[in-house]
């Protein structure tokens, strides 16, 4: 891969087009974090193979700019070539552009795909270079004319996802809908995410590493429902079955050509996160602005749902109980296990349980140094060899019928050191102080988000990544729009609500020597005690490493809930284990004195 050969190539097409800056995001036409290798040009063009980043490309300068999640990672991937990294301070900042607007001169022009910037990017874009009298260009897909290679949309076939599953028909969640456009008066809504799409049409499909969606937009109507996808992708019953249910389905690139066929009388609600430029542009019809109606509905997860994933995390447990057993047992015999093999077993003895689909996210297995590498993926041949001494973090997750799962682990192989033993247990009180939380309702993510990290704050210790995201049923393993995350982002601002499923994962980061971080999903629920408030119940079974708990600093109230936590976690996951297995996992469910 000759990455500064591909810029340079660029450089041309930049020119041919009069265009002095060309800006290349991660996401796809949908806005969506994992993609089609259709659109992973930004990967293409620099190298840098993390789920978040945008490329900048001047005449004479190239950057990547990126979170803290990445910044180990970016510099070891853009080492090799002219890109320079750009670390960002504020994680949903425009920093790129502003960096753009110091470069260019007046009457200069910014490209970017119009197909993959939203309209709520565009705008922010102009704003910062109308300032500076910058133009702005959406026509040009640039990396089409460079990257002669580059894979077609993908043609891989959906399937329905059964009510047994979902909890809720088709018709239900499109009257859901309906009834909300009702309440804005709204006669169309325009659904372009991937994952709010399979939601709502009770569809899966293969198109996306990760995550079973497939590529196609929709508009949801007062009387009738329109799908945009390849028609070779639905099979023949299926495709019988929503048009017998009135849905419509047409070409995926039919989109622009309806929403232009939109009479002007009527209205039309979009989300200017999600819907593109070129898109926008496209609408004959009264453009209402607003967040997409199946997100939220979504988000809040209906009890079938929630009885599944429930017993889900009894499997997947038992799965990440197998192969920390086969670890252990490996290293006792000397033999030779990488993070690459280890995230290969996992996966393994994942794809051995029912419904398994996949797994939800690449599984980041970082020994010692690589743990603090906050979204490390091994790879084969360059991945860390796995010894008897140190730390190791495993957070992975998997896809199923009937659930999608989140985990990460960190265990000791090894006798820890005082500070290492320190950091996992303030690390592990936040994780417990944000699980036992009550809270008003109205709260939002961003007040919650300070219970985990209280306690590394009294000793001047951080971490710099959200403390939690929200998670699909059988969909993205990041589902917005709730979370736990400072308040200027979506996940702080949002309320979380009775049946939200959320991560809980603080963490700490020592670079170059370990990485530190707990993970359960938890689901939110009425409280038990007081009226008006909410709080968590923990789904996540897996027992939490005592080894490296100080016990100075672990309150009886702590060692309560987790003495408890891991009698659970053995009595649900015991009986999926054999007996060599049983023996071994009731010493890591032990309680603490």
């Amino acid at each position: 891969m000759n990455i500064n050969q591909r810029i340079k190539d660029l450089r041309k097409a930049m020119a041919d087009k009069k265009i002095n800056a060309y800006v290349i995001p991660s996401n796809d036409a949908h806005q969506s974090e994992y993609v089609p290798t259709h659109w992973k040009g930004r990967e293409w063009i620099s190298g840098f193979t993390g789920s978040a980043g945008t490329v900048v490309v001047t005449e004479e300068k190239s950057g990547l700019w990126t979170d803290s999640r990445y910044f180990l990672q970016a510099e070891n991937e853009l080492s090799s070539s002219e890109m320079q990294m750009h670390k960002l301070i504020d994680q949903f900042g425009p920093e790129h552009i502003r960096w753009v607007a110091e470069q260019l001169s007046s009457s200069d022009t910014v490209g970017i795909d119009g197909n993959v910037c939203s309209l709520s990017q565009y705008e922010s874009m102009k704003k910062i270079l109308d300032k500076k009298n910058i133009k702005v260009n959406v026509s040009h897909d640039l990396l089409d004319d460079v990257w002669e290679d580059r894979p077609t949309l993908p043609t891989n076939e959906i399937f329905e996802h059964d009510t047994k599953y979902s909890g809720k028909s088709r018709q239900d969640k499109l009257e859901e809908v309906r009834e909300k456009m009702a309440e804005r008066e709204i006669d169309h809504h325009l659904i372009t995410t991937l994952d709010d799409i399979a939601w709502v049409f009770n569809i899966r499909g293969n198109d996306v590493e990760f995550n079973p969606v497939a590529v196609a937009f929709a508009v949801v109507s007062k009387d009738r429902a329109t799908l945009f996808i390849d028609s070779s992708k639905i099979p023949q019953d299926l495709k019988t079955k929503l048009e017998s249910e009135g849905i419509g389905i047409h070409d995926y690139r039919a989109i622009t050509g309806f929403l232009n066929e939109l009479p002007e009388s009527e209205s039309i609600l979009i989300d200017p996160a999600t819907c593109s430029i070129n898109l926008f542009r496209a609408i004959n019809a009264q453009v209402e602005r607003g967040k997409t109606i199946p997100r939220g509905l979504k988000a809040i997860k209906n009890p079938i749902e929630i009885e599944y994933v429930s017993k889900v995390m009894e499997k997947d447990g038992a799965a990440i109980a197998k192969t920390f057993y086969w670890l252990e047992e490996s290293l006792k015999k000397n033999e030779k296990v990488t993070e690459a093999e280890f995230a290969d077993k996992l996966a393994s003895n994942r794809a051995s349980m029912p419904l398994y689909k996949g797994e939800s996210f690449p599984a980041i297995i970082g020994y010692n140094a690589n743990g603090a590498i906050i979204h490390y993926r091994p790879e084969h041949g360059k991945s860390a060899e796995i010894k008897a001494e140190g730390i190791l973090l495993a957070d992975s997750g998997g896809q199923y019928l009937d659930g999608t799962t989140d985990i990460t682990r960190t265990i000791a192989l090894g006798t820890p050191t005082k500070e290492q033993k320190r950091n996992f247990t303030l690390v592990l009180k936040g994780m417990i102080a944000l699980t036992k939380a009550t809270f008003p309702k109205g709260t939002p993510g961003g007040a919650l988000d300070t219970f985990a990290r209280q306690y590394l704050w009294d000793h001047g210790l951080n971490y710099g990544h959200g403390t939690g995201h929200g998670v699909g049923f059988f969909l993205n393993v990041h589902e917005p729009p709730q979370g736990f995350a400072g308040m200027n982002s979506e996940r702080g601002r949002t309320i979380h609500e009775p049946g939200m499923l959320s991560s809980n994962e603080p963490g700490y980061y020592e670079a170059g020597n370990y990485g530190i971080r707990i993970e359960n999903l938890i689901v939110t629920k009425e409280d038990d005690e007081h009226n008006g408030f909410l709080s968590f119940d923990t789904l996540t079974l897996y027992p939490i490493d005592i080894k490296l708990i100080e016990e100075t600093i672990f309150t009886k109230s702590e060692k309560a809930w987790l003495n408890q936590y891991h009698q659970e976690v053995y009595e649900k996951i015991s009986p999926l284990l054999n007996d060599e297995e049983k023996t071994w996992f009731e010493l890591k469910c032990r309680p603490m004195n």
